[in-house]
C-alpha cells in the first residue's frame, strides 16, 4: 500500500467544477492495481468532457496490471454511458490489464450487455474497383434488372392470356363499347398518319430500287422489290411502330393516370377485375384493328410505288399492276396481315403492363410511357425477325 501522499498525487481527476450533478472520473494506483472511480450522471448530456478526458487514461495505466471499475457513486446510467464504459475497458484489455467491474445495479449489467452483444466495428472500407470491374458490375446489374422485369412482363402476358380465354369463353363479358371507343381511337384517327408514311415508304423503295437496277437494265423489277417489300414486311412494320408509339404509349398513360388517382384501387373495392375492364378491351380492339390498318397500309405502299414508277421510269398504272401480279403471291398479303395479330397483341398487352407499373407519382407516367414504346417497338422488330426467319424456313 502506498501512503495517502503518494496515492493522492498519483490521482487525477476528471471532473466538472460544479456540484455533484457532474460526470467525474477518478483514477489512482494501488500498487499494480488502478483503481477507476465512476461519479455521478453517466448519461449523453455529461460525458463531453469525461470523454475528451478519457484519452489520458493510458499515462495512469502504465505499469498496472489490474483495474478496477467501482459505480458505487454513479447515481444514472444510459447507453451512452455503457459504451464508454465498454470502451474503455476494452482499450485497458487491448493494454494487457485485466478489468473487474464493481458496484453496477442488474438493469446496468443488463444495459452493458446489451451494449456489448450489438457493439460491431464498422464494415471495412470497399476497395475502389477498376474502370473494367465496375464496367462488368454496371453490365450484370443492368442484365439481372432486366431479367426481373422480363419475368414480371410474362407473367403479366400470361394472365392476359388467361383473362381473354375466359372472356372469348363468355363473349358477354366484354365491354364492348370500350371495344369500339378504342378501336376508332387506334385504328380510325390513326389513318391519316399510316397512310402518309405507307406512301411515302413505297415511294423510297421505288426510288433506291430503280437507282440500282438501273445499272442492270431491268428497271421493270423495281415493282417486284416494291411488291414484296411492302406486303411482306415494310407496311406491318411501320404500321405496328406508329401505333406502338400513338396506341401503346396512351395505354400506358391512361391506365398509369388512372393508377395515380386510385381508380384502380376502386375498381377492385367495388369487386370489379382490373383486367378484364381495362386490358381486354384495349386487346381485344388493337388485334381487331391492326390488320386492318396494315392492309390500308399495304394498300398506300403500293400506291406510292406506283406513283414514284410512273414518274421517274415511265411504268404506268396498268403496267405496275400486271407486272406486281406477276411479282407477288397470295402468301405474301397473308404474312404481312398475319404478323398484324402478334404485333397488336405485344403492343397492348406491353402497354397495359407498364400502365401498371406506375407508382403514386406524376413523373412516373412519363417513364412509364417511354419504356411502353421502347418496349413495344423492340419486341415487334425482335418478333418480326423471328417470323420472318420462320416463314422462310417453311417456305410461305
Amino acid at each position: 500500500m502506498v501512503d495517502g501522499q503518494t496515492a493522492g498525487a498519483a490521482a487525477t481527476a476528471v471532473r466538472h467544477e460544479s456540484d455533484g450533478s457532474e460526470a467525474r472520473l477518478t483514477q489512482a494506483r494501488d500498487g499494480d492495481l488502478l483503481r477507476l472511480a465512476v461519479v455521478g450522471p453517466w448519461k449523453t448530456r455529461c460525458l463531453a468532457k469525461v470523454e475528451r478526458e478519457l484519452a489520458r487514461l493510458a499515462e495512469g495505466a502504465r505499469g498496472a496490471r489490474r483495474a478496477r471499475f467501482d459505480f458505487a457513486g454513479m447515481t444514472a446510467f444510459d447507453t451512452a454511458g455503457a459504451w464508454l464504459v465498454l470502451r474503455t475497458r476494452k482499450g485497458l484489455e487491448a493494454a494487457g490489464l485485466t478489468v473487474e467491474l464493481d458496484g453496477l445495479g442488474d438493469e446496468d449489467e443488463r444495459l452493458l450487455a446489451t451494449v456489448e452483444e450489438h457493439d460491431r466495428p464498422p464494415p471495412p472500407r470497399p476497395r475502389r474497383a477498376g474502370p473494367l470491374v465496375r464496367f462488368v458490375s454496371e453490365v450484370g446489374q443492368g442484365v439481372f434488372g432486366q431479367a426481373g422485369n422480363v419475368k414480371l412482363l410474362v407473367n403479366f402476358l400470361g394472365l392476359t392470356v388467361i383473362t381473354l380465354g375466359r372472356s372469348l369463353a363468355q363473349p358477354w363479358r366484354i365491354r364492348w363499347k370500350a371495344v369500339l371507343a378504342h378501336m376508332e381511337t387506334s385504328g380510325v384517327k390513326a389513318l391519316p398518319i399510316v397512310g402518309l408514311i405507307s406512301f411515302l415508304i413505297g415511294i423510297v423503295l421505288a426510288y433506291q430500287g430503280a437507282e440500282q437496277l438501273a445499272r442492270f437494265g431491268a428497271q421493270i423489277y423495281t415493282v417486284n422489290i416494291v411488291g414484296v417489300g411492302v406486303l411482306r414486311e415494310m407496311a406491318i412494320l411501320l404500321t405496328a411502330i406508329i401505333v406502338a408509339g400513338r396506341s401503346g404509349s396512351a395505354y400506358t398513360a391512361q391506365i398509369g393516370a388512372m393508377h395515380v388517382n386510385e381508380e384502380i384501387d376502386a375498381l377492385k373495392t367495388l369487386g370489379l377485375d382490373p383486367m378484364e375492364i381495362l386490358v381486354i378491351p384495349r386487346v381485344v380492339a388493337l388485334c381487331l384493328v391492326l390488320p386492318l390498318l396494315a392492309f390500308y397500309a399495304d394498300l398506300m405502299g403500293l400506291l406510292g410505288g406506283a406513283v414514284m414508277a410512273s414518274l421517274q421510269l415511265d411504268i404506268s398504272i396498268p403496267q405496275f399492276v400486271r407486272q406486281l401480279r406477276d411479282a407477288v403471291s397470295p402468301e405474301d398479303l397473308f404474312v404481312g396481315i398475319f404478323k398484324a395479330l402478334p404485333f397488336a397483341f405485344i403492343i397492348a398487352t406491353v402497354g397495359c403492363f407498364e400502365g401498371f407499373r406506375v407508382s403514386r407519382s406524376a413523373e412516373s407516367v412519363g417513364h412509364a410511357t417511354t419504356r411502353a414504346v421502347v418496349e413495344g417497338v423492340f419486341l415487334v422488330i425482335v418478333l418480326d425477325a423471328l417470323l420472318s426467319i420462320f416463314f422462310q424456313i417453311i417456305g410461305v
